[in-house]
């Protein structure tokens, strides 16, 4: 008993191969020239009886697979079973593709059946034969088919259309559900299906605890199927006799519910579950042409495109929300009768399915996370880079390949920090020039651009933060105006200069090093904040018009650290401040990731409490307002002396560490 097989380096099919080890015969595996690598990967995982694997050079586009005529002859009359597994199984490929490859690659495939004169064709085929269907598809439907217009139903249905009317040799034809990875291993080779959901219930379970309760809708049915549960009633049904002709729904008797299913999932990784499930039903009142008018408006399709786009999940998943089908599978039911062959129920196998995916399939694995991956060979501008964050920034993004633009008003301070780079045989080029002045900051785009063209990453990092109650300083109007000038139109200036070449090439990353004060009520820093807070609202709204050119905003909103801008406080020396060390970490973060935002626990804490508890939060910042008191020189004292921290301040501070006092 010999075997010729399709696809045998693909998912399903190197699992089936592996099935055919308790039968004995060759097993010949066509196999695309290039790809013999497959073949041999195929040979090692089938062990001690790889002998039995015999490749066949060919092409499933080629007619006859593009098999040599010798290889024909010797084959002809030695095939008893012809299973053809190669196929597209990708909602998202394109229409050529799968044209070619599941009609025309079935085609083929029949004919070189025929010209090998094999016992029976068994064609793989799938549950999307039948379209959308509404209502009940069973195993002898196939011209009742509806809704198939979409490549993926229409290529799957044509194919099996071809192997029912012109296939010359006896046939069997079997629709496996939507099939996931094996119930005791979890294997699979590529997100599809089921899997597009797991990275949203992923990214909830990391914002959310388990026990949260989500809104989320009903959805239609699915049916889902380990790949083993296919291969095992697969490998039975071809080998009993009297099946010719026949058609068999490898399906899943349990059909799921979107909600249902995701729920299962999210049981699965310990994520948040769908509490309450809405019926998408409830809007059958909108007439199907005002939705599908509405939904394919180019803004509309825009904005459910991102919205999939952040939950990780393929457009083509919208046409599986309503999914009408259940499949009846009476047929495989009462073929696979007596061999124990079941289909085990989903929850039983789901946090395999899950850990398997999470440790060898989710997307972070493949993204480069590394620093160097981010900004090596890119160009960095950085301001305030003679000392603190700065400095410390340009020093580690240096190290990891940028070319570092430092920028600040010494020039003597830049060539330390520049030093320091070409020590750690960096890259570095100085600028100096004051940010508060608009005239300098434009010198300074000018020169920039004109040296090195445009700009990857501006780091806006330089500013200016004043400690002092408003009560001290309603005769010192220009301390908001200074603070204003640097943090927040010095910035705003960079940013309209290099823009424009960001916009142009349709990439580029703005950061902007705020502050942890914006986000909860500040005492004494009401000037910082308020620029700091300007600068956080303007960036929100140059990220909405520059969403679809690629380029990024993000909003470091930093906690307090011990850098010569907190120097003149005297009371934080004896304070636990975070240190420019740390703080590069979230300027990493921010590099690496390009999240909206970037804040530490602390942070977010306090900012929900404010907006919960506004009134508390208000009171409690008033209480810690008390406990400390202005600097001499805020006070405007004469004679300033030196305050030193008294214990309860200090334990406070390492309470809330970052937060400025």
């Amino acid at each position: 008993m010999s075997y010729f097989i399709t696809g045998g380096t693909g998912f399903i099919g190197r699992f089936f191969i592996e099935k055919l080890q308790a039968r004995t015969g060759q097993i010949y595996v066509l196999t695309r020239k290039g790809s013999e690598h497959k073949f041999e990967a195929l040979r090692e995982r089938f062990g001690e009886n790889g002998h039995r694997l015999v490749p066949v050079i060919g092409d499933l586009r080629q007619p006859l697979l593009g098999i040599d005529n010798k290889t024909i002859a010797e084959l002809k009359g030695n095939i008893r079973h012809f299973f053809h597994f190669a196929a597209i199984y990708d909602i998202a490929a394109s229409a050529e593709a799968q044209t070619a490859t599941n009609v025309e690659g079935t085609r083929n495939a029949v004919r070189l059946a025929e010209a090998l004169e094999a016992d029976c064709f068994q064609h793989v085929s799938s549950i999307a034969a039948g379209g959308l269907y509404e209502g009940t598809f069973r195993e002898d439907m196939f011209d009742e088919a509806e809704n198939y217009e979409h490549p993926y139903f229409a290529t799957k249905h044509d194919s099996e259309g071809i192997v029912r009317n012109e296939c010359k040799v006896p046939w069997r034809v079997y629709r496996p559900a939507m099939v996931v990875g094996h119930s005791r291993t979890g294997e699979i080779d590529k997100i599809d299906g089921a899997y597009y959901f797991f990275k949203t219930l992923q990214k909830m379970r990391k914002v959310l605890p388990p026990w949260f309760p989500l809104i989320g809708i009903e959805g239609g049915k699915f049916n889902v199927v380990p790949v083993d549960y296919v291969v095992d009633a697969m490998d039975y049904i071809a080998h009993l006799p009297d099946r010719d002709e026949g058609c068999f729904h490898l399906t899943d008797p349990e059909h799921y519910s979107m909600g249902n299913l995701m729920n299962i999932f999210a049981e699965a990784g310990h994520a948040p579950q769908l509490r309450m499930r809405l019926d998408t039903r409830l809007f059958n009142f909108i007439p199907k042409f005002v939705r599908e008018t509405l939904a394919g408006l180019p803004p509309v399709k825009r904005i459910i495109n991102t919205l999939l786009e952040d939950m990780g999940l393929h457009e083509s998943v919208t046409m599986f929300i309503n999914y009408p089908t259940r499949y009846d599978n009476r047929e495989a039911e009462h073929a696979l009768k007596g061999s124990g062959i079941k289909c085990p129920e989903l929850r039983d196998y789901s946090a395999v399915i899950w850990d398997y995916w999470e440790r060898n399939l989710d997307p972070d694995l493949f993204v480069d996370h590394s620093l160097e991956g981010n900004v090596k060979g890119k160009v960095v501008l950085i301001t305030g880079a003679s000392s603190g964050i700065g400095k410390a920034a340009a020093i580690r993004l240096a190290e990891a390949g940028a070319h570092v633009l430092l920028v600040a008003r010494s020039a003597d301070k830049l060539q330390e920090t520049a030093a320091e780079i070409a020590e750690l045989n960096g890259v570095s080029s100085s600028y100096t020039a004051d940010v508060s002045n608009l005239e300098d900051c434009d010198r300074l785009v000018a020169e920039v651009l004109a040296n090195h063209g445009f700009v990857d990453i501006l780091l806006n990092n330089a500013g200016r933060s004043i400690r002092r109650s408003i009560e001290f300083s309603f005769d010192r109007f220009h301390d908001f105006e200074r603070t204003m000038q640097i943090n927040y139109f010095g910035a705003i200036r960079l940013i309209c200069g290099f823009a424009p070449s960001m916009l142009e090439r349709k990439a580029g990353h703005i950061i902007n090093v705020s502050s942890l004060a914006a986000l909860t009520p500040s005492p004494r820093f009401s000037a910082y904040v308020a620029s700091k807070s300007a600068l956080d609202a303007w960036s929100l709204a140059a990220a909405a018009e520059f969403s679809d050119r690629n380029v990024r905003l993000t909003t470091i909103n930093m906690p307090l650290v011990r850098t010569p801008m907190i120097a003149a406080t005297t009371i934080y020396d004896s304070m636990p401040v975070m240190t420019p060390d740390e703080a590069v970490d979230m300027v990493v973060e921010a590099v690496i990731k390009k999240p909206k935002r970037v804040v530490t626990p602390l942070g977010t804490c306090m900012q929900v409490m404010g907006i919960l508890v506004p009134k508390f939060l208000e009171m409690y910042m008033n209480v810690i307002f008390r406990m400390f008191r202005d600097s001499p020189a805020a006070r405007g004292d004469k004679n300033p002396e030196k305050i030193e921290a008294s214990k309860e301040q200090v334990a406070l501070a390492a309470l809330m560490k970052g937060v400025h006092f």
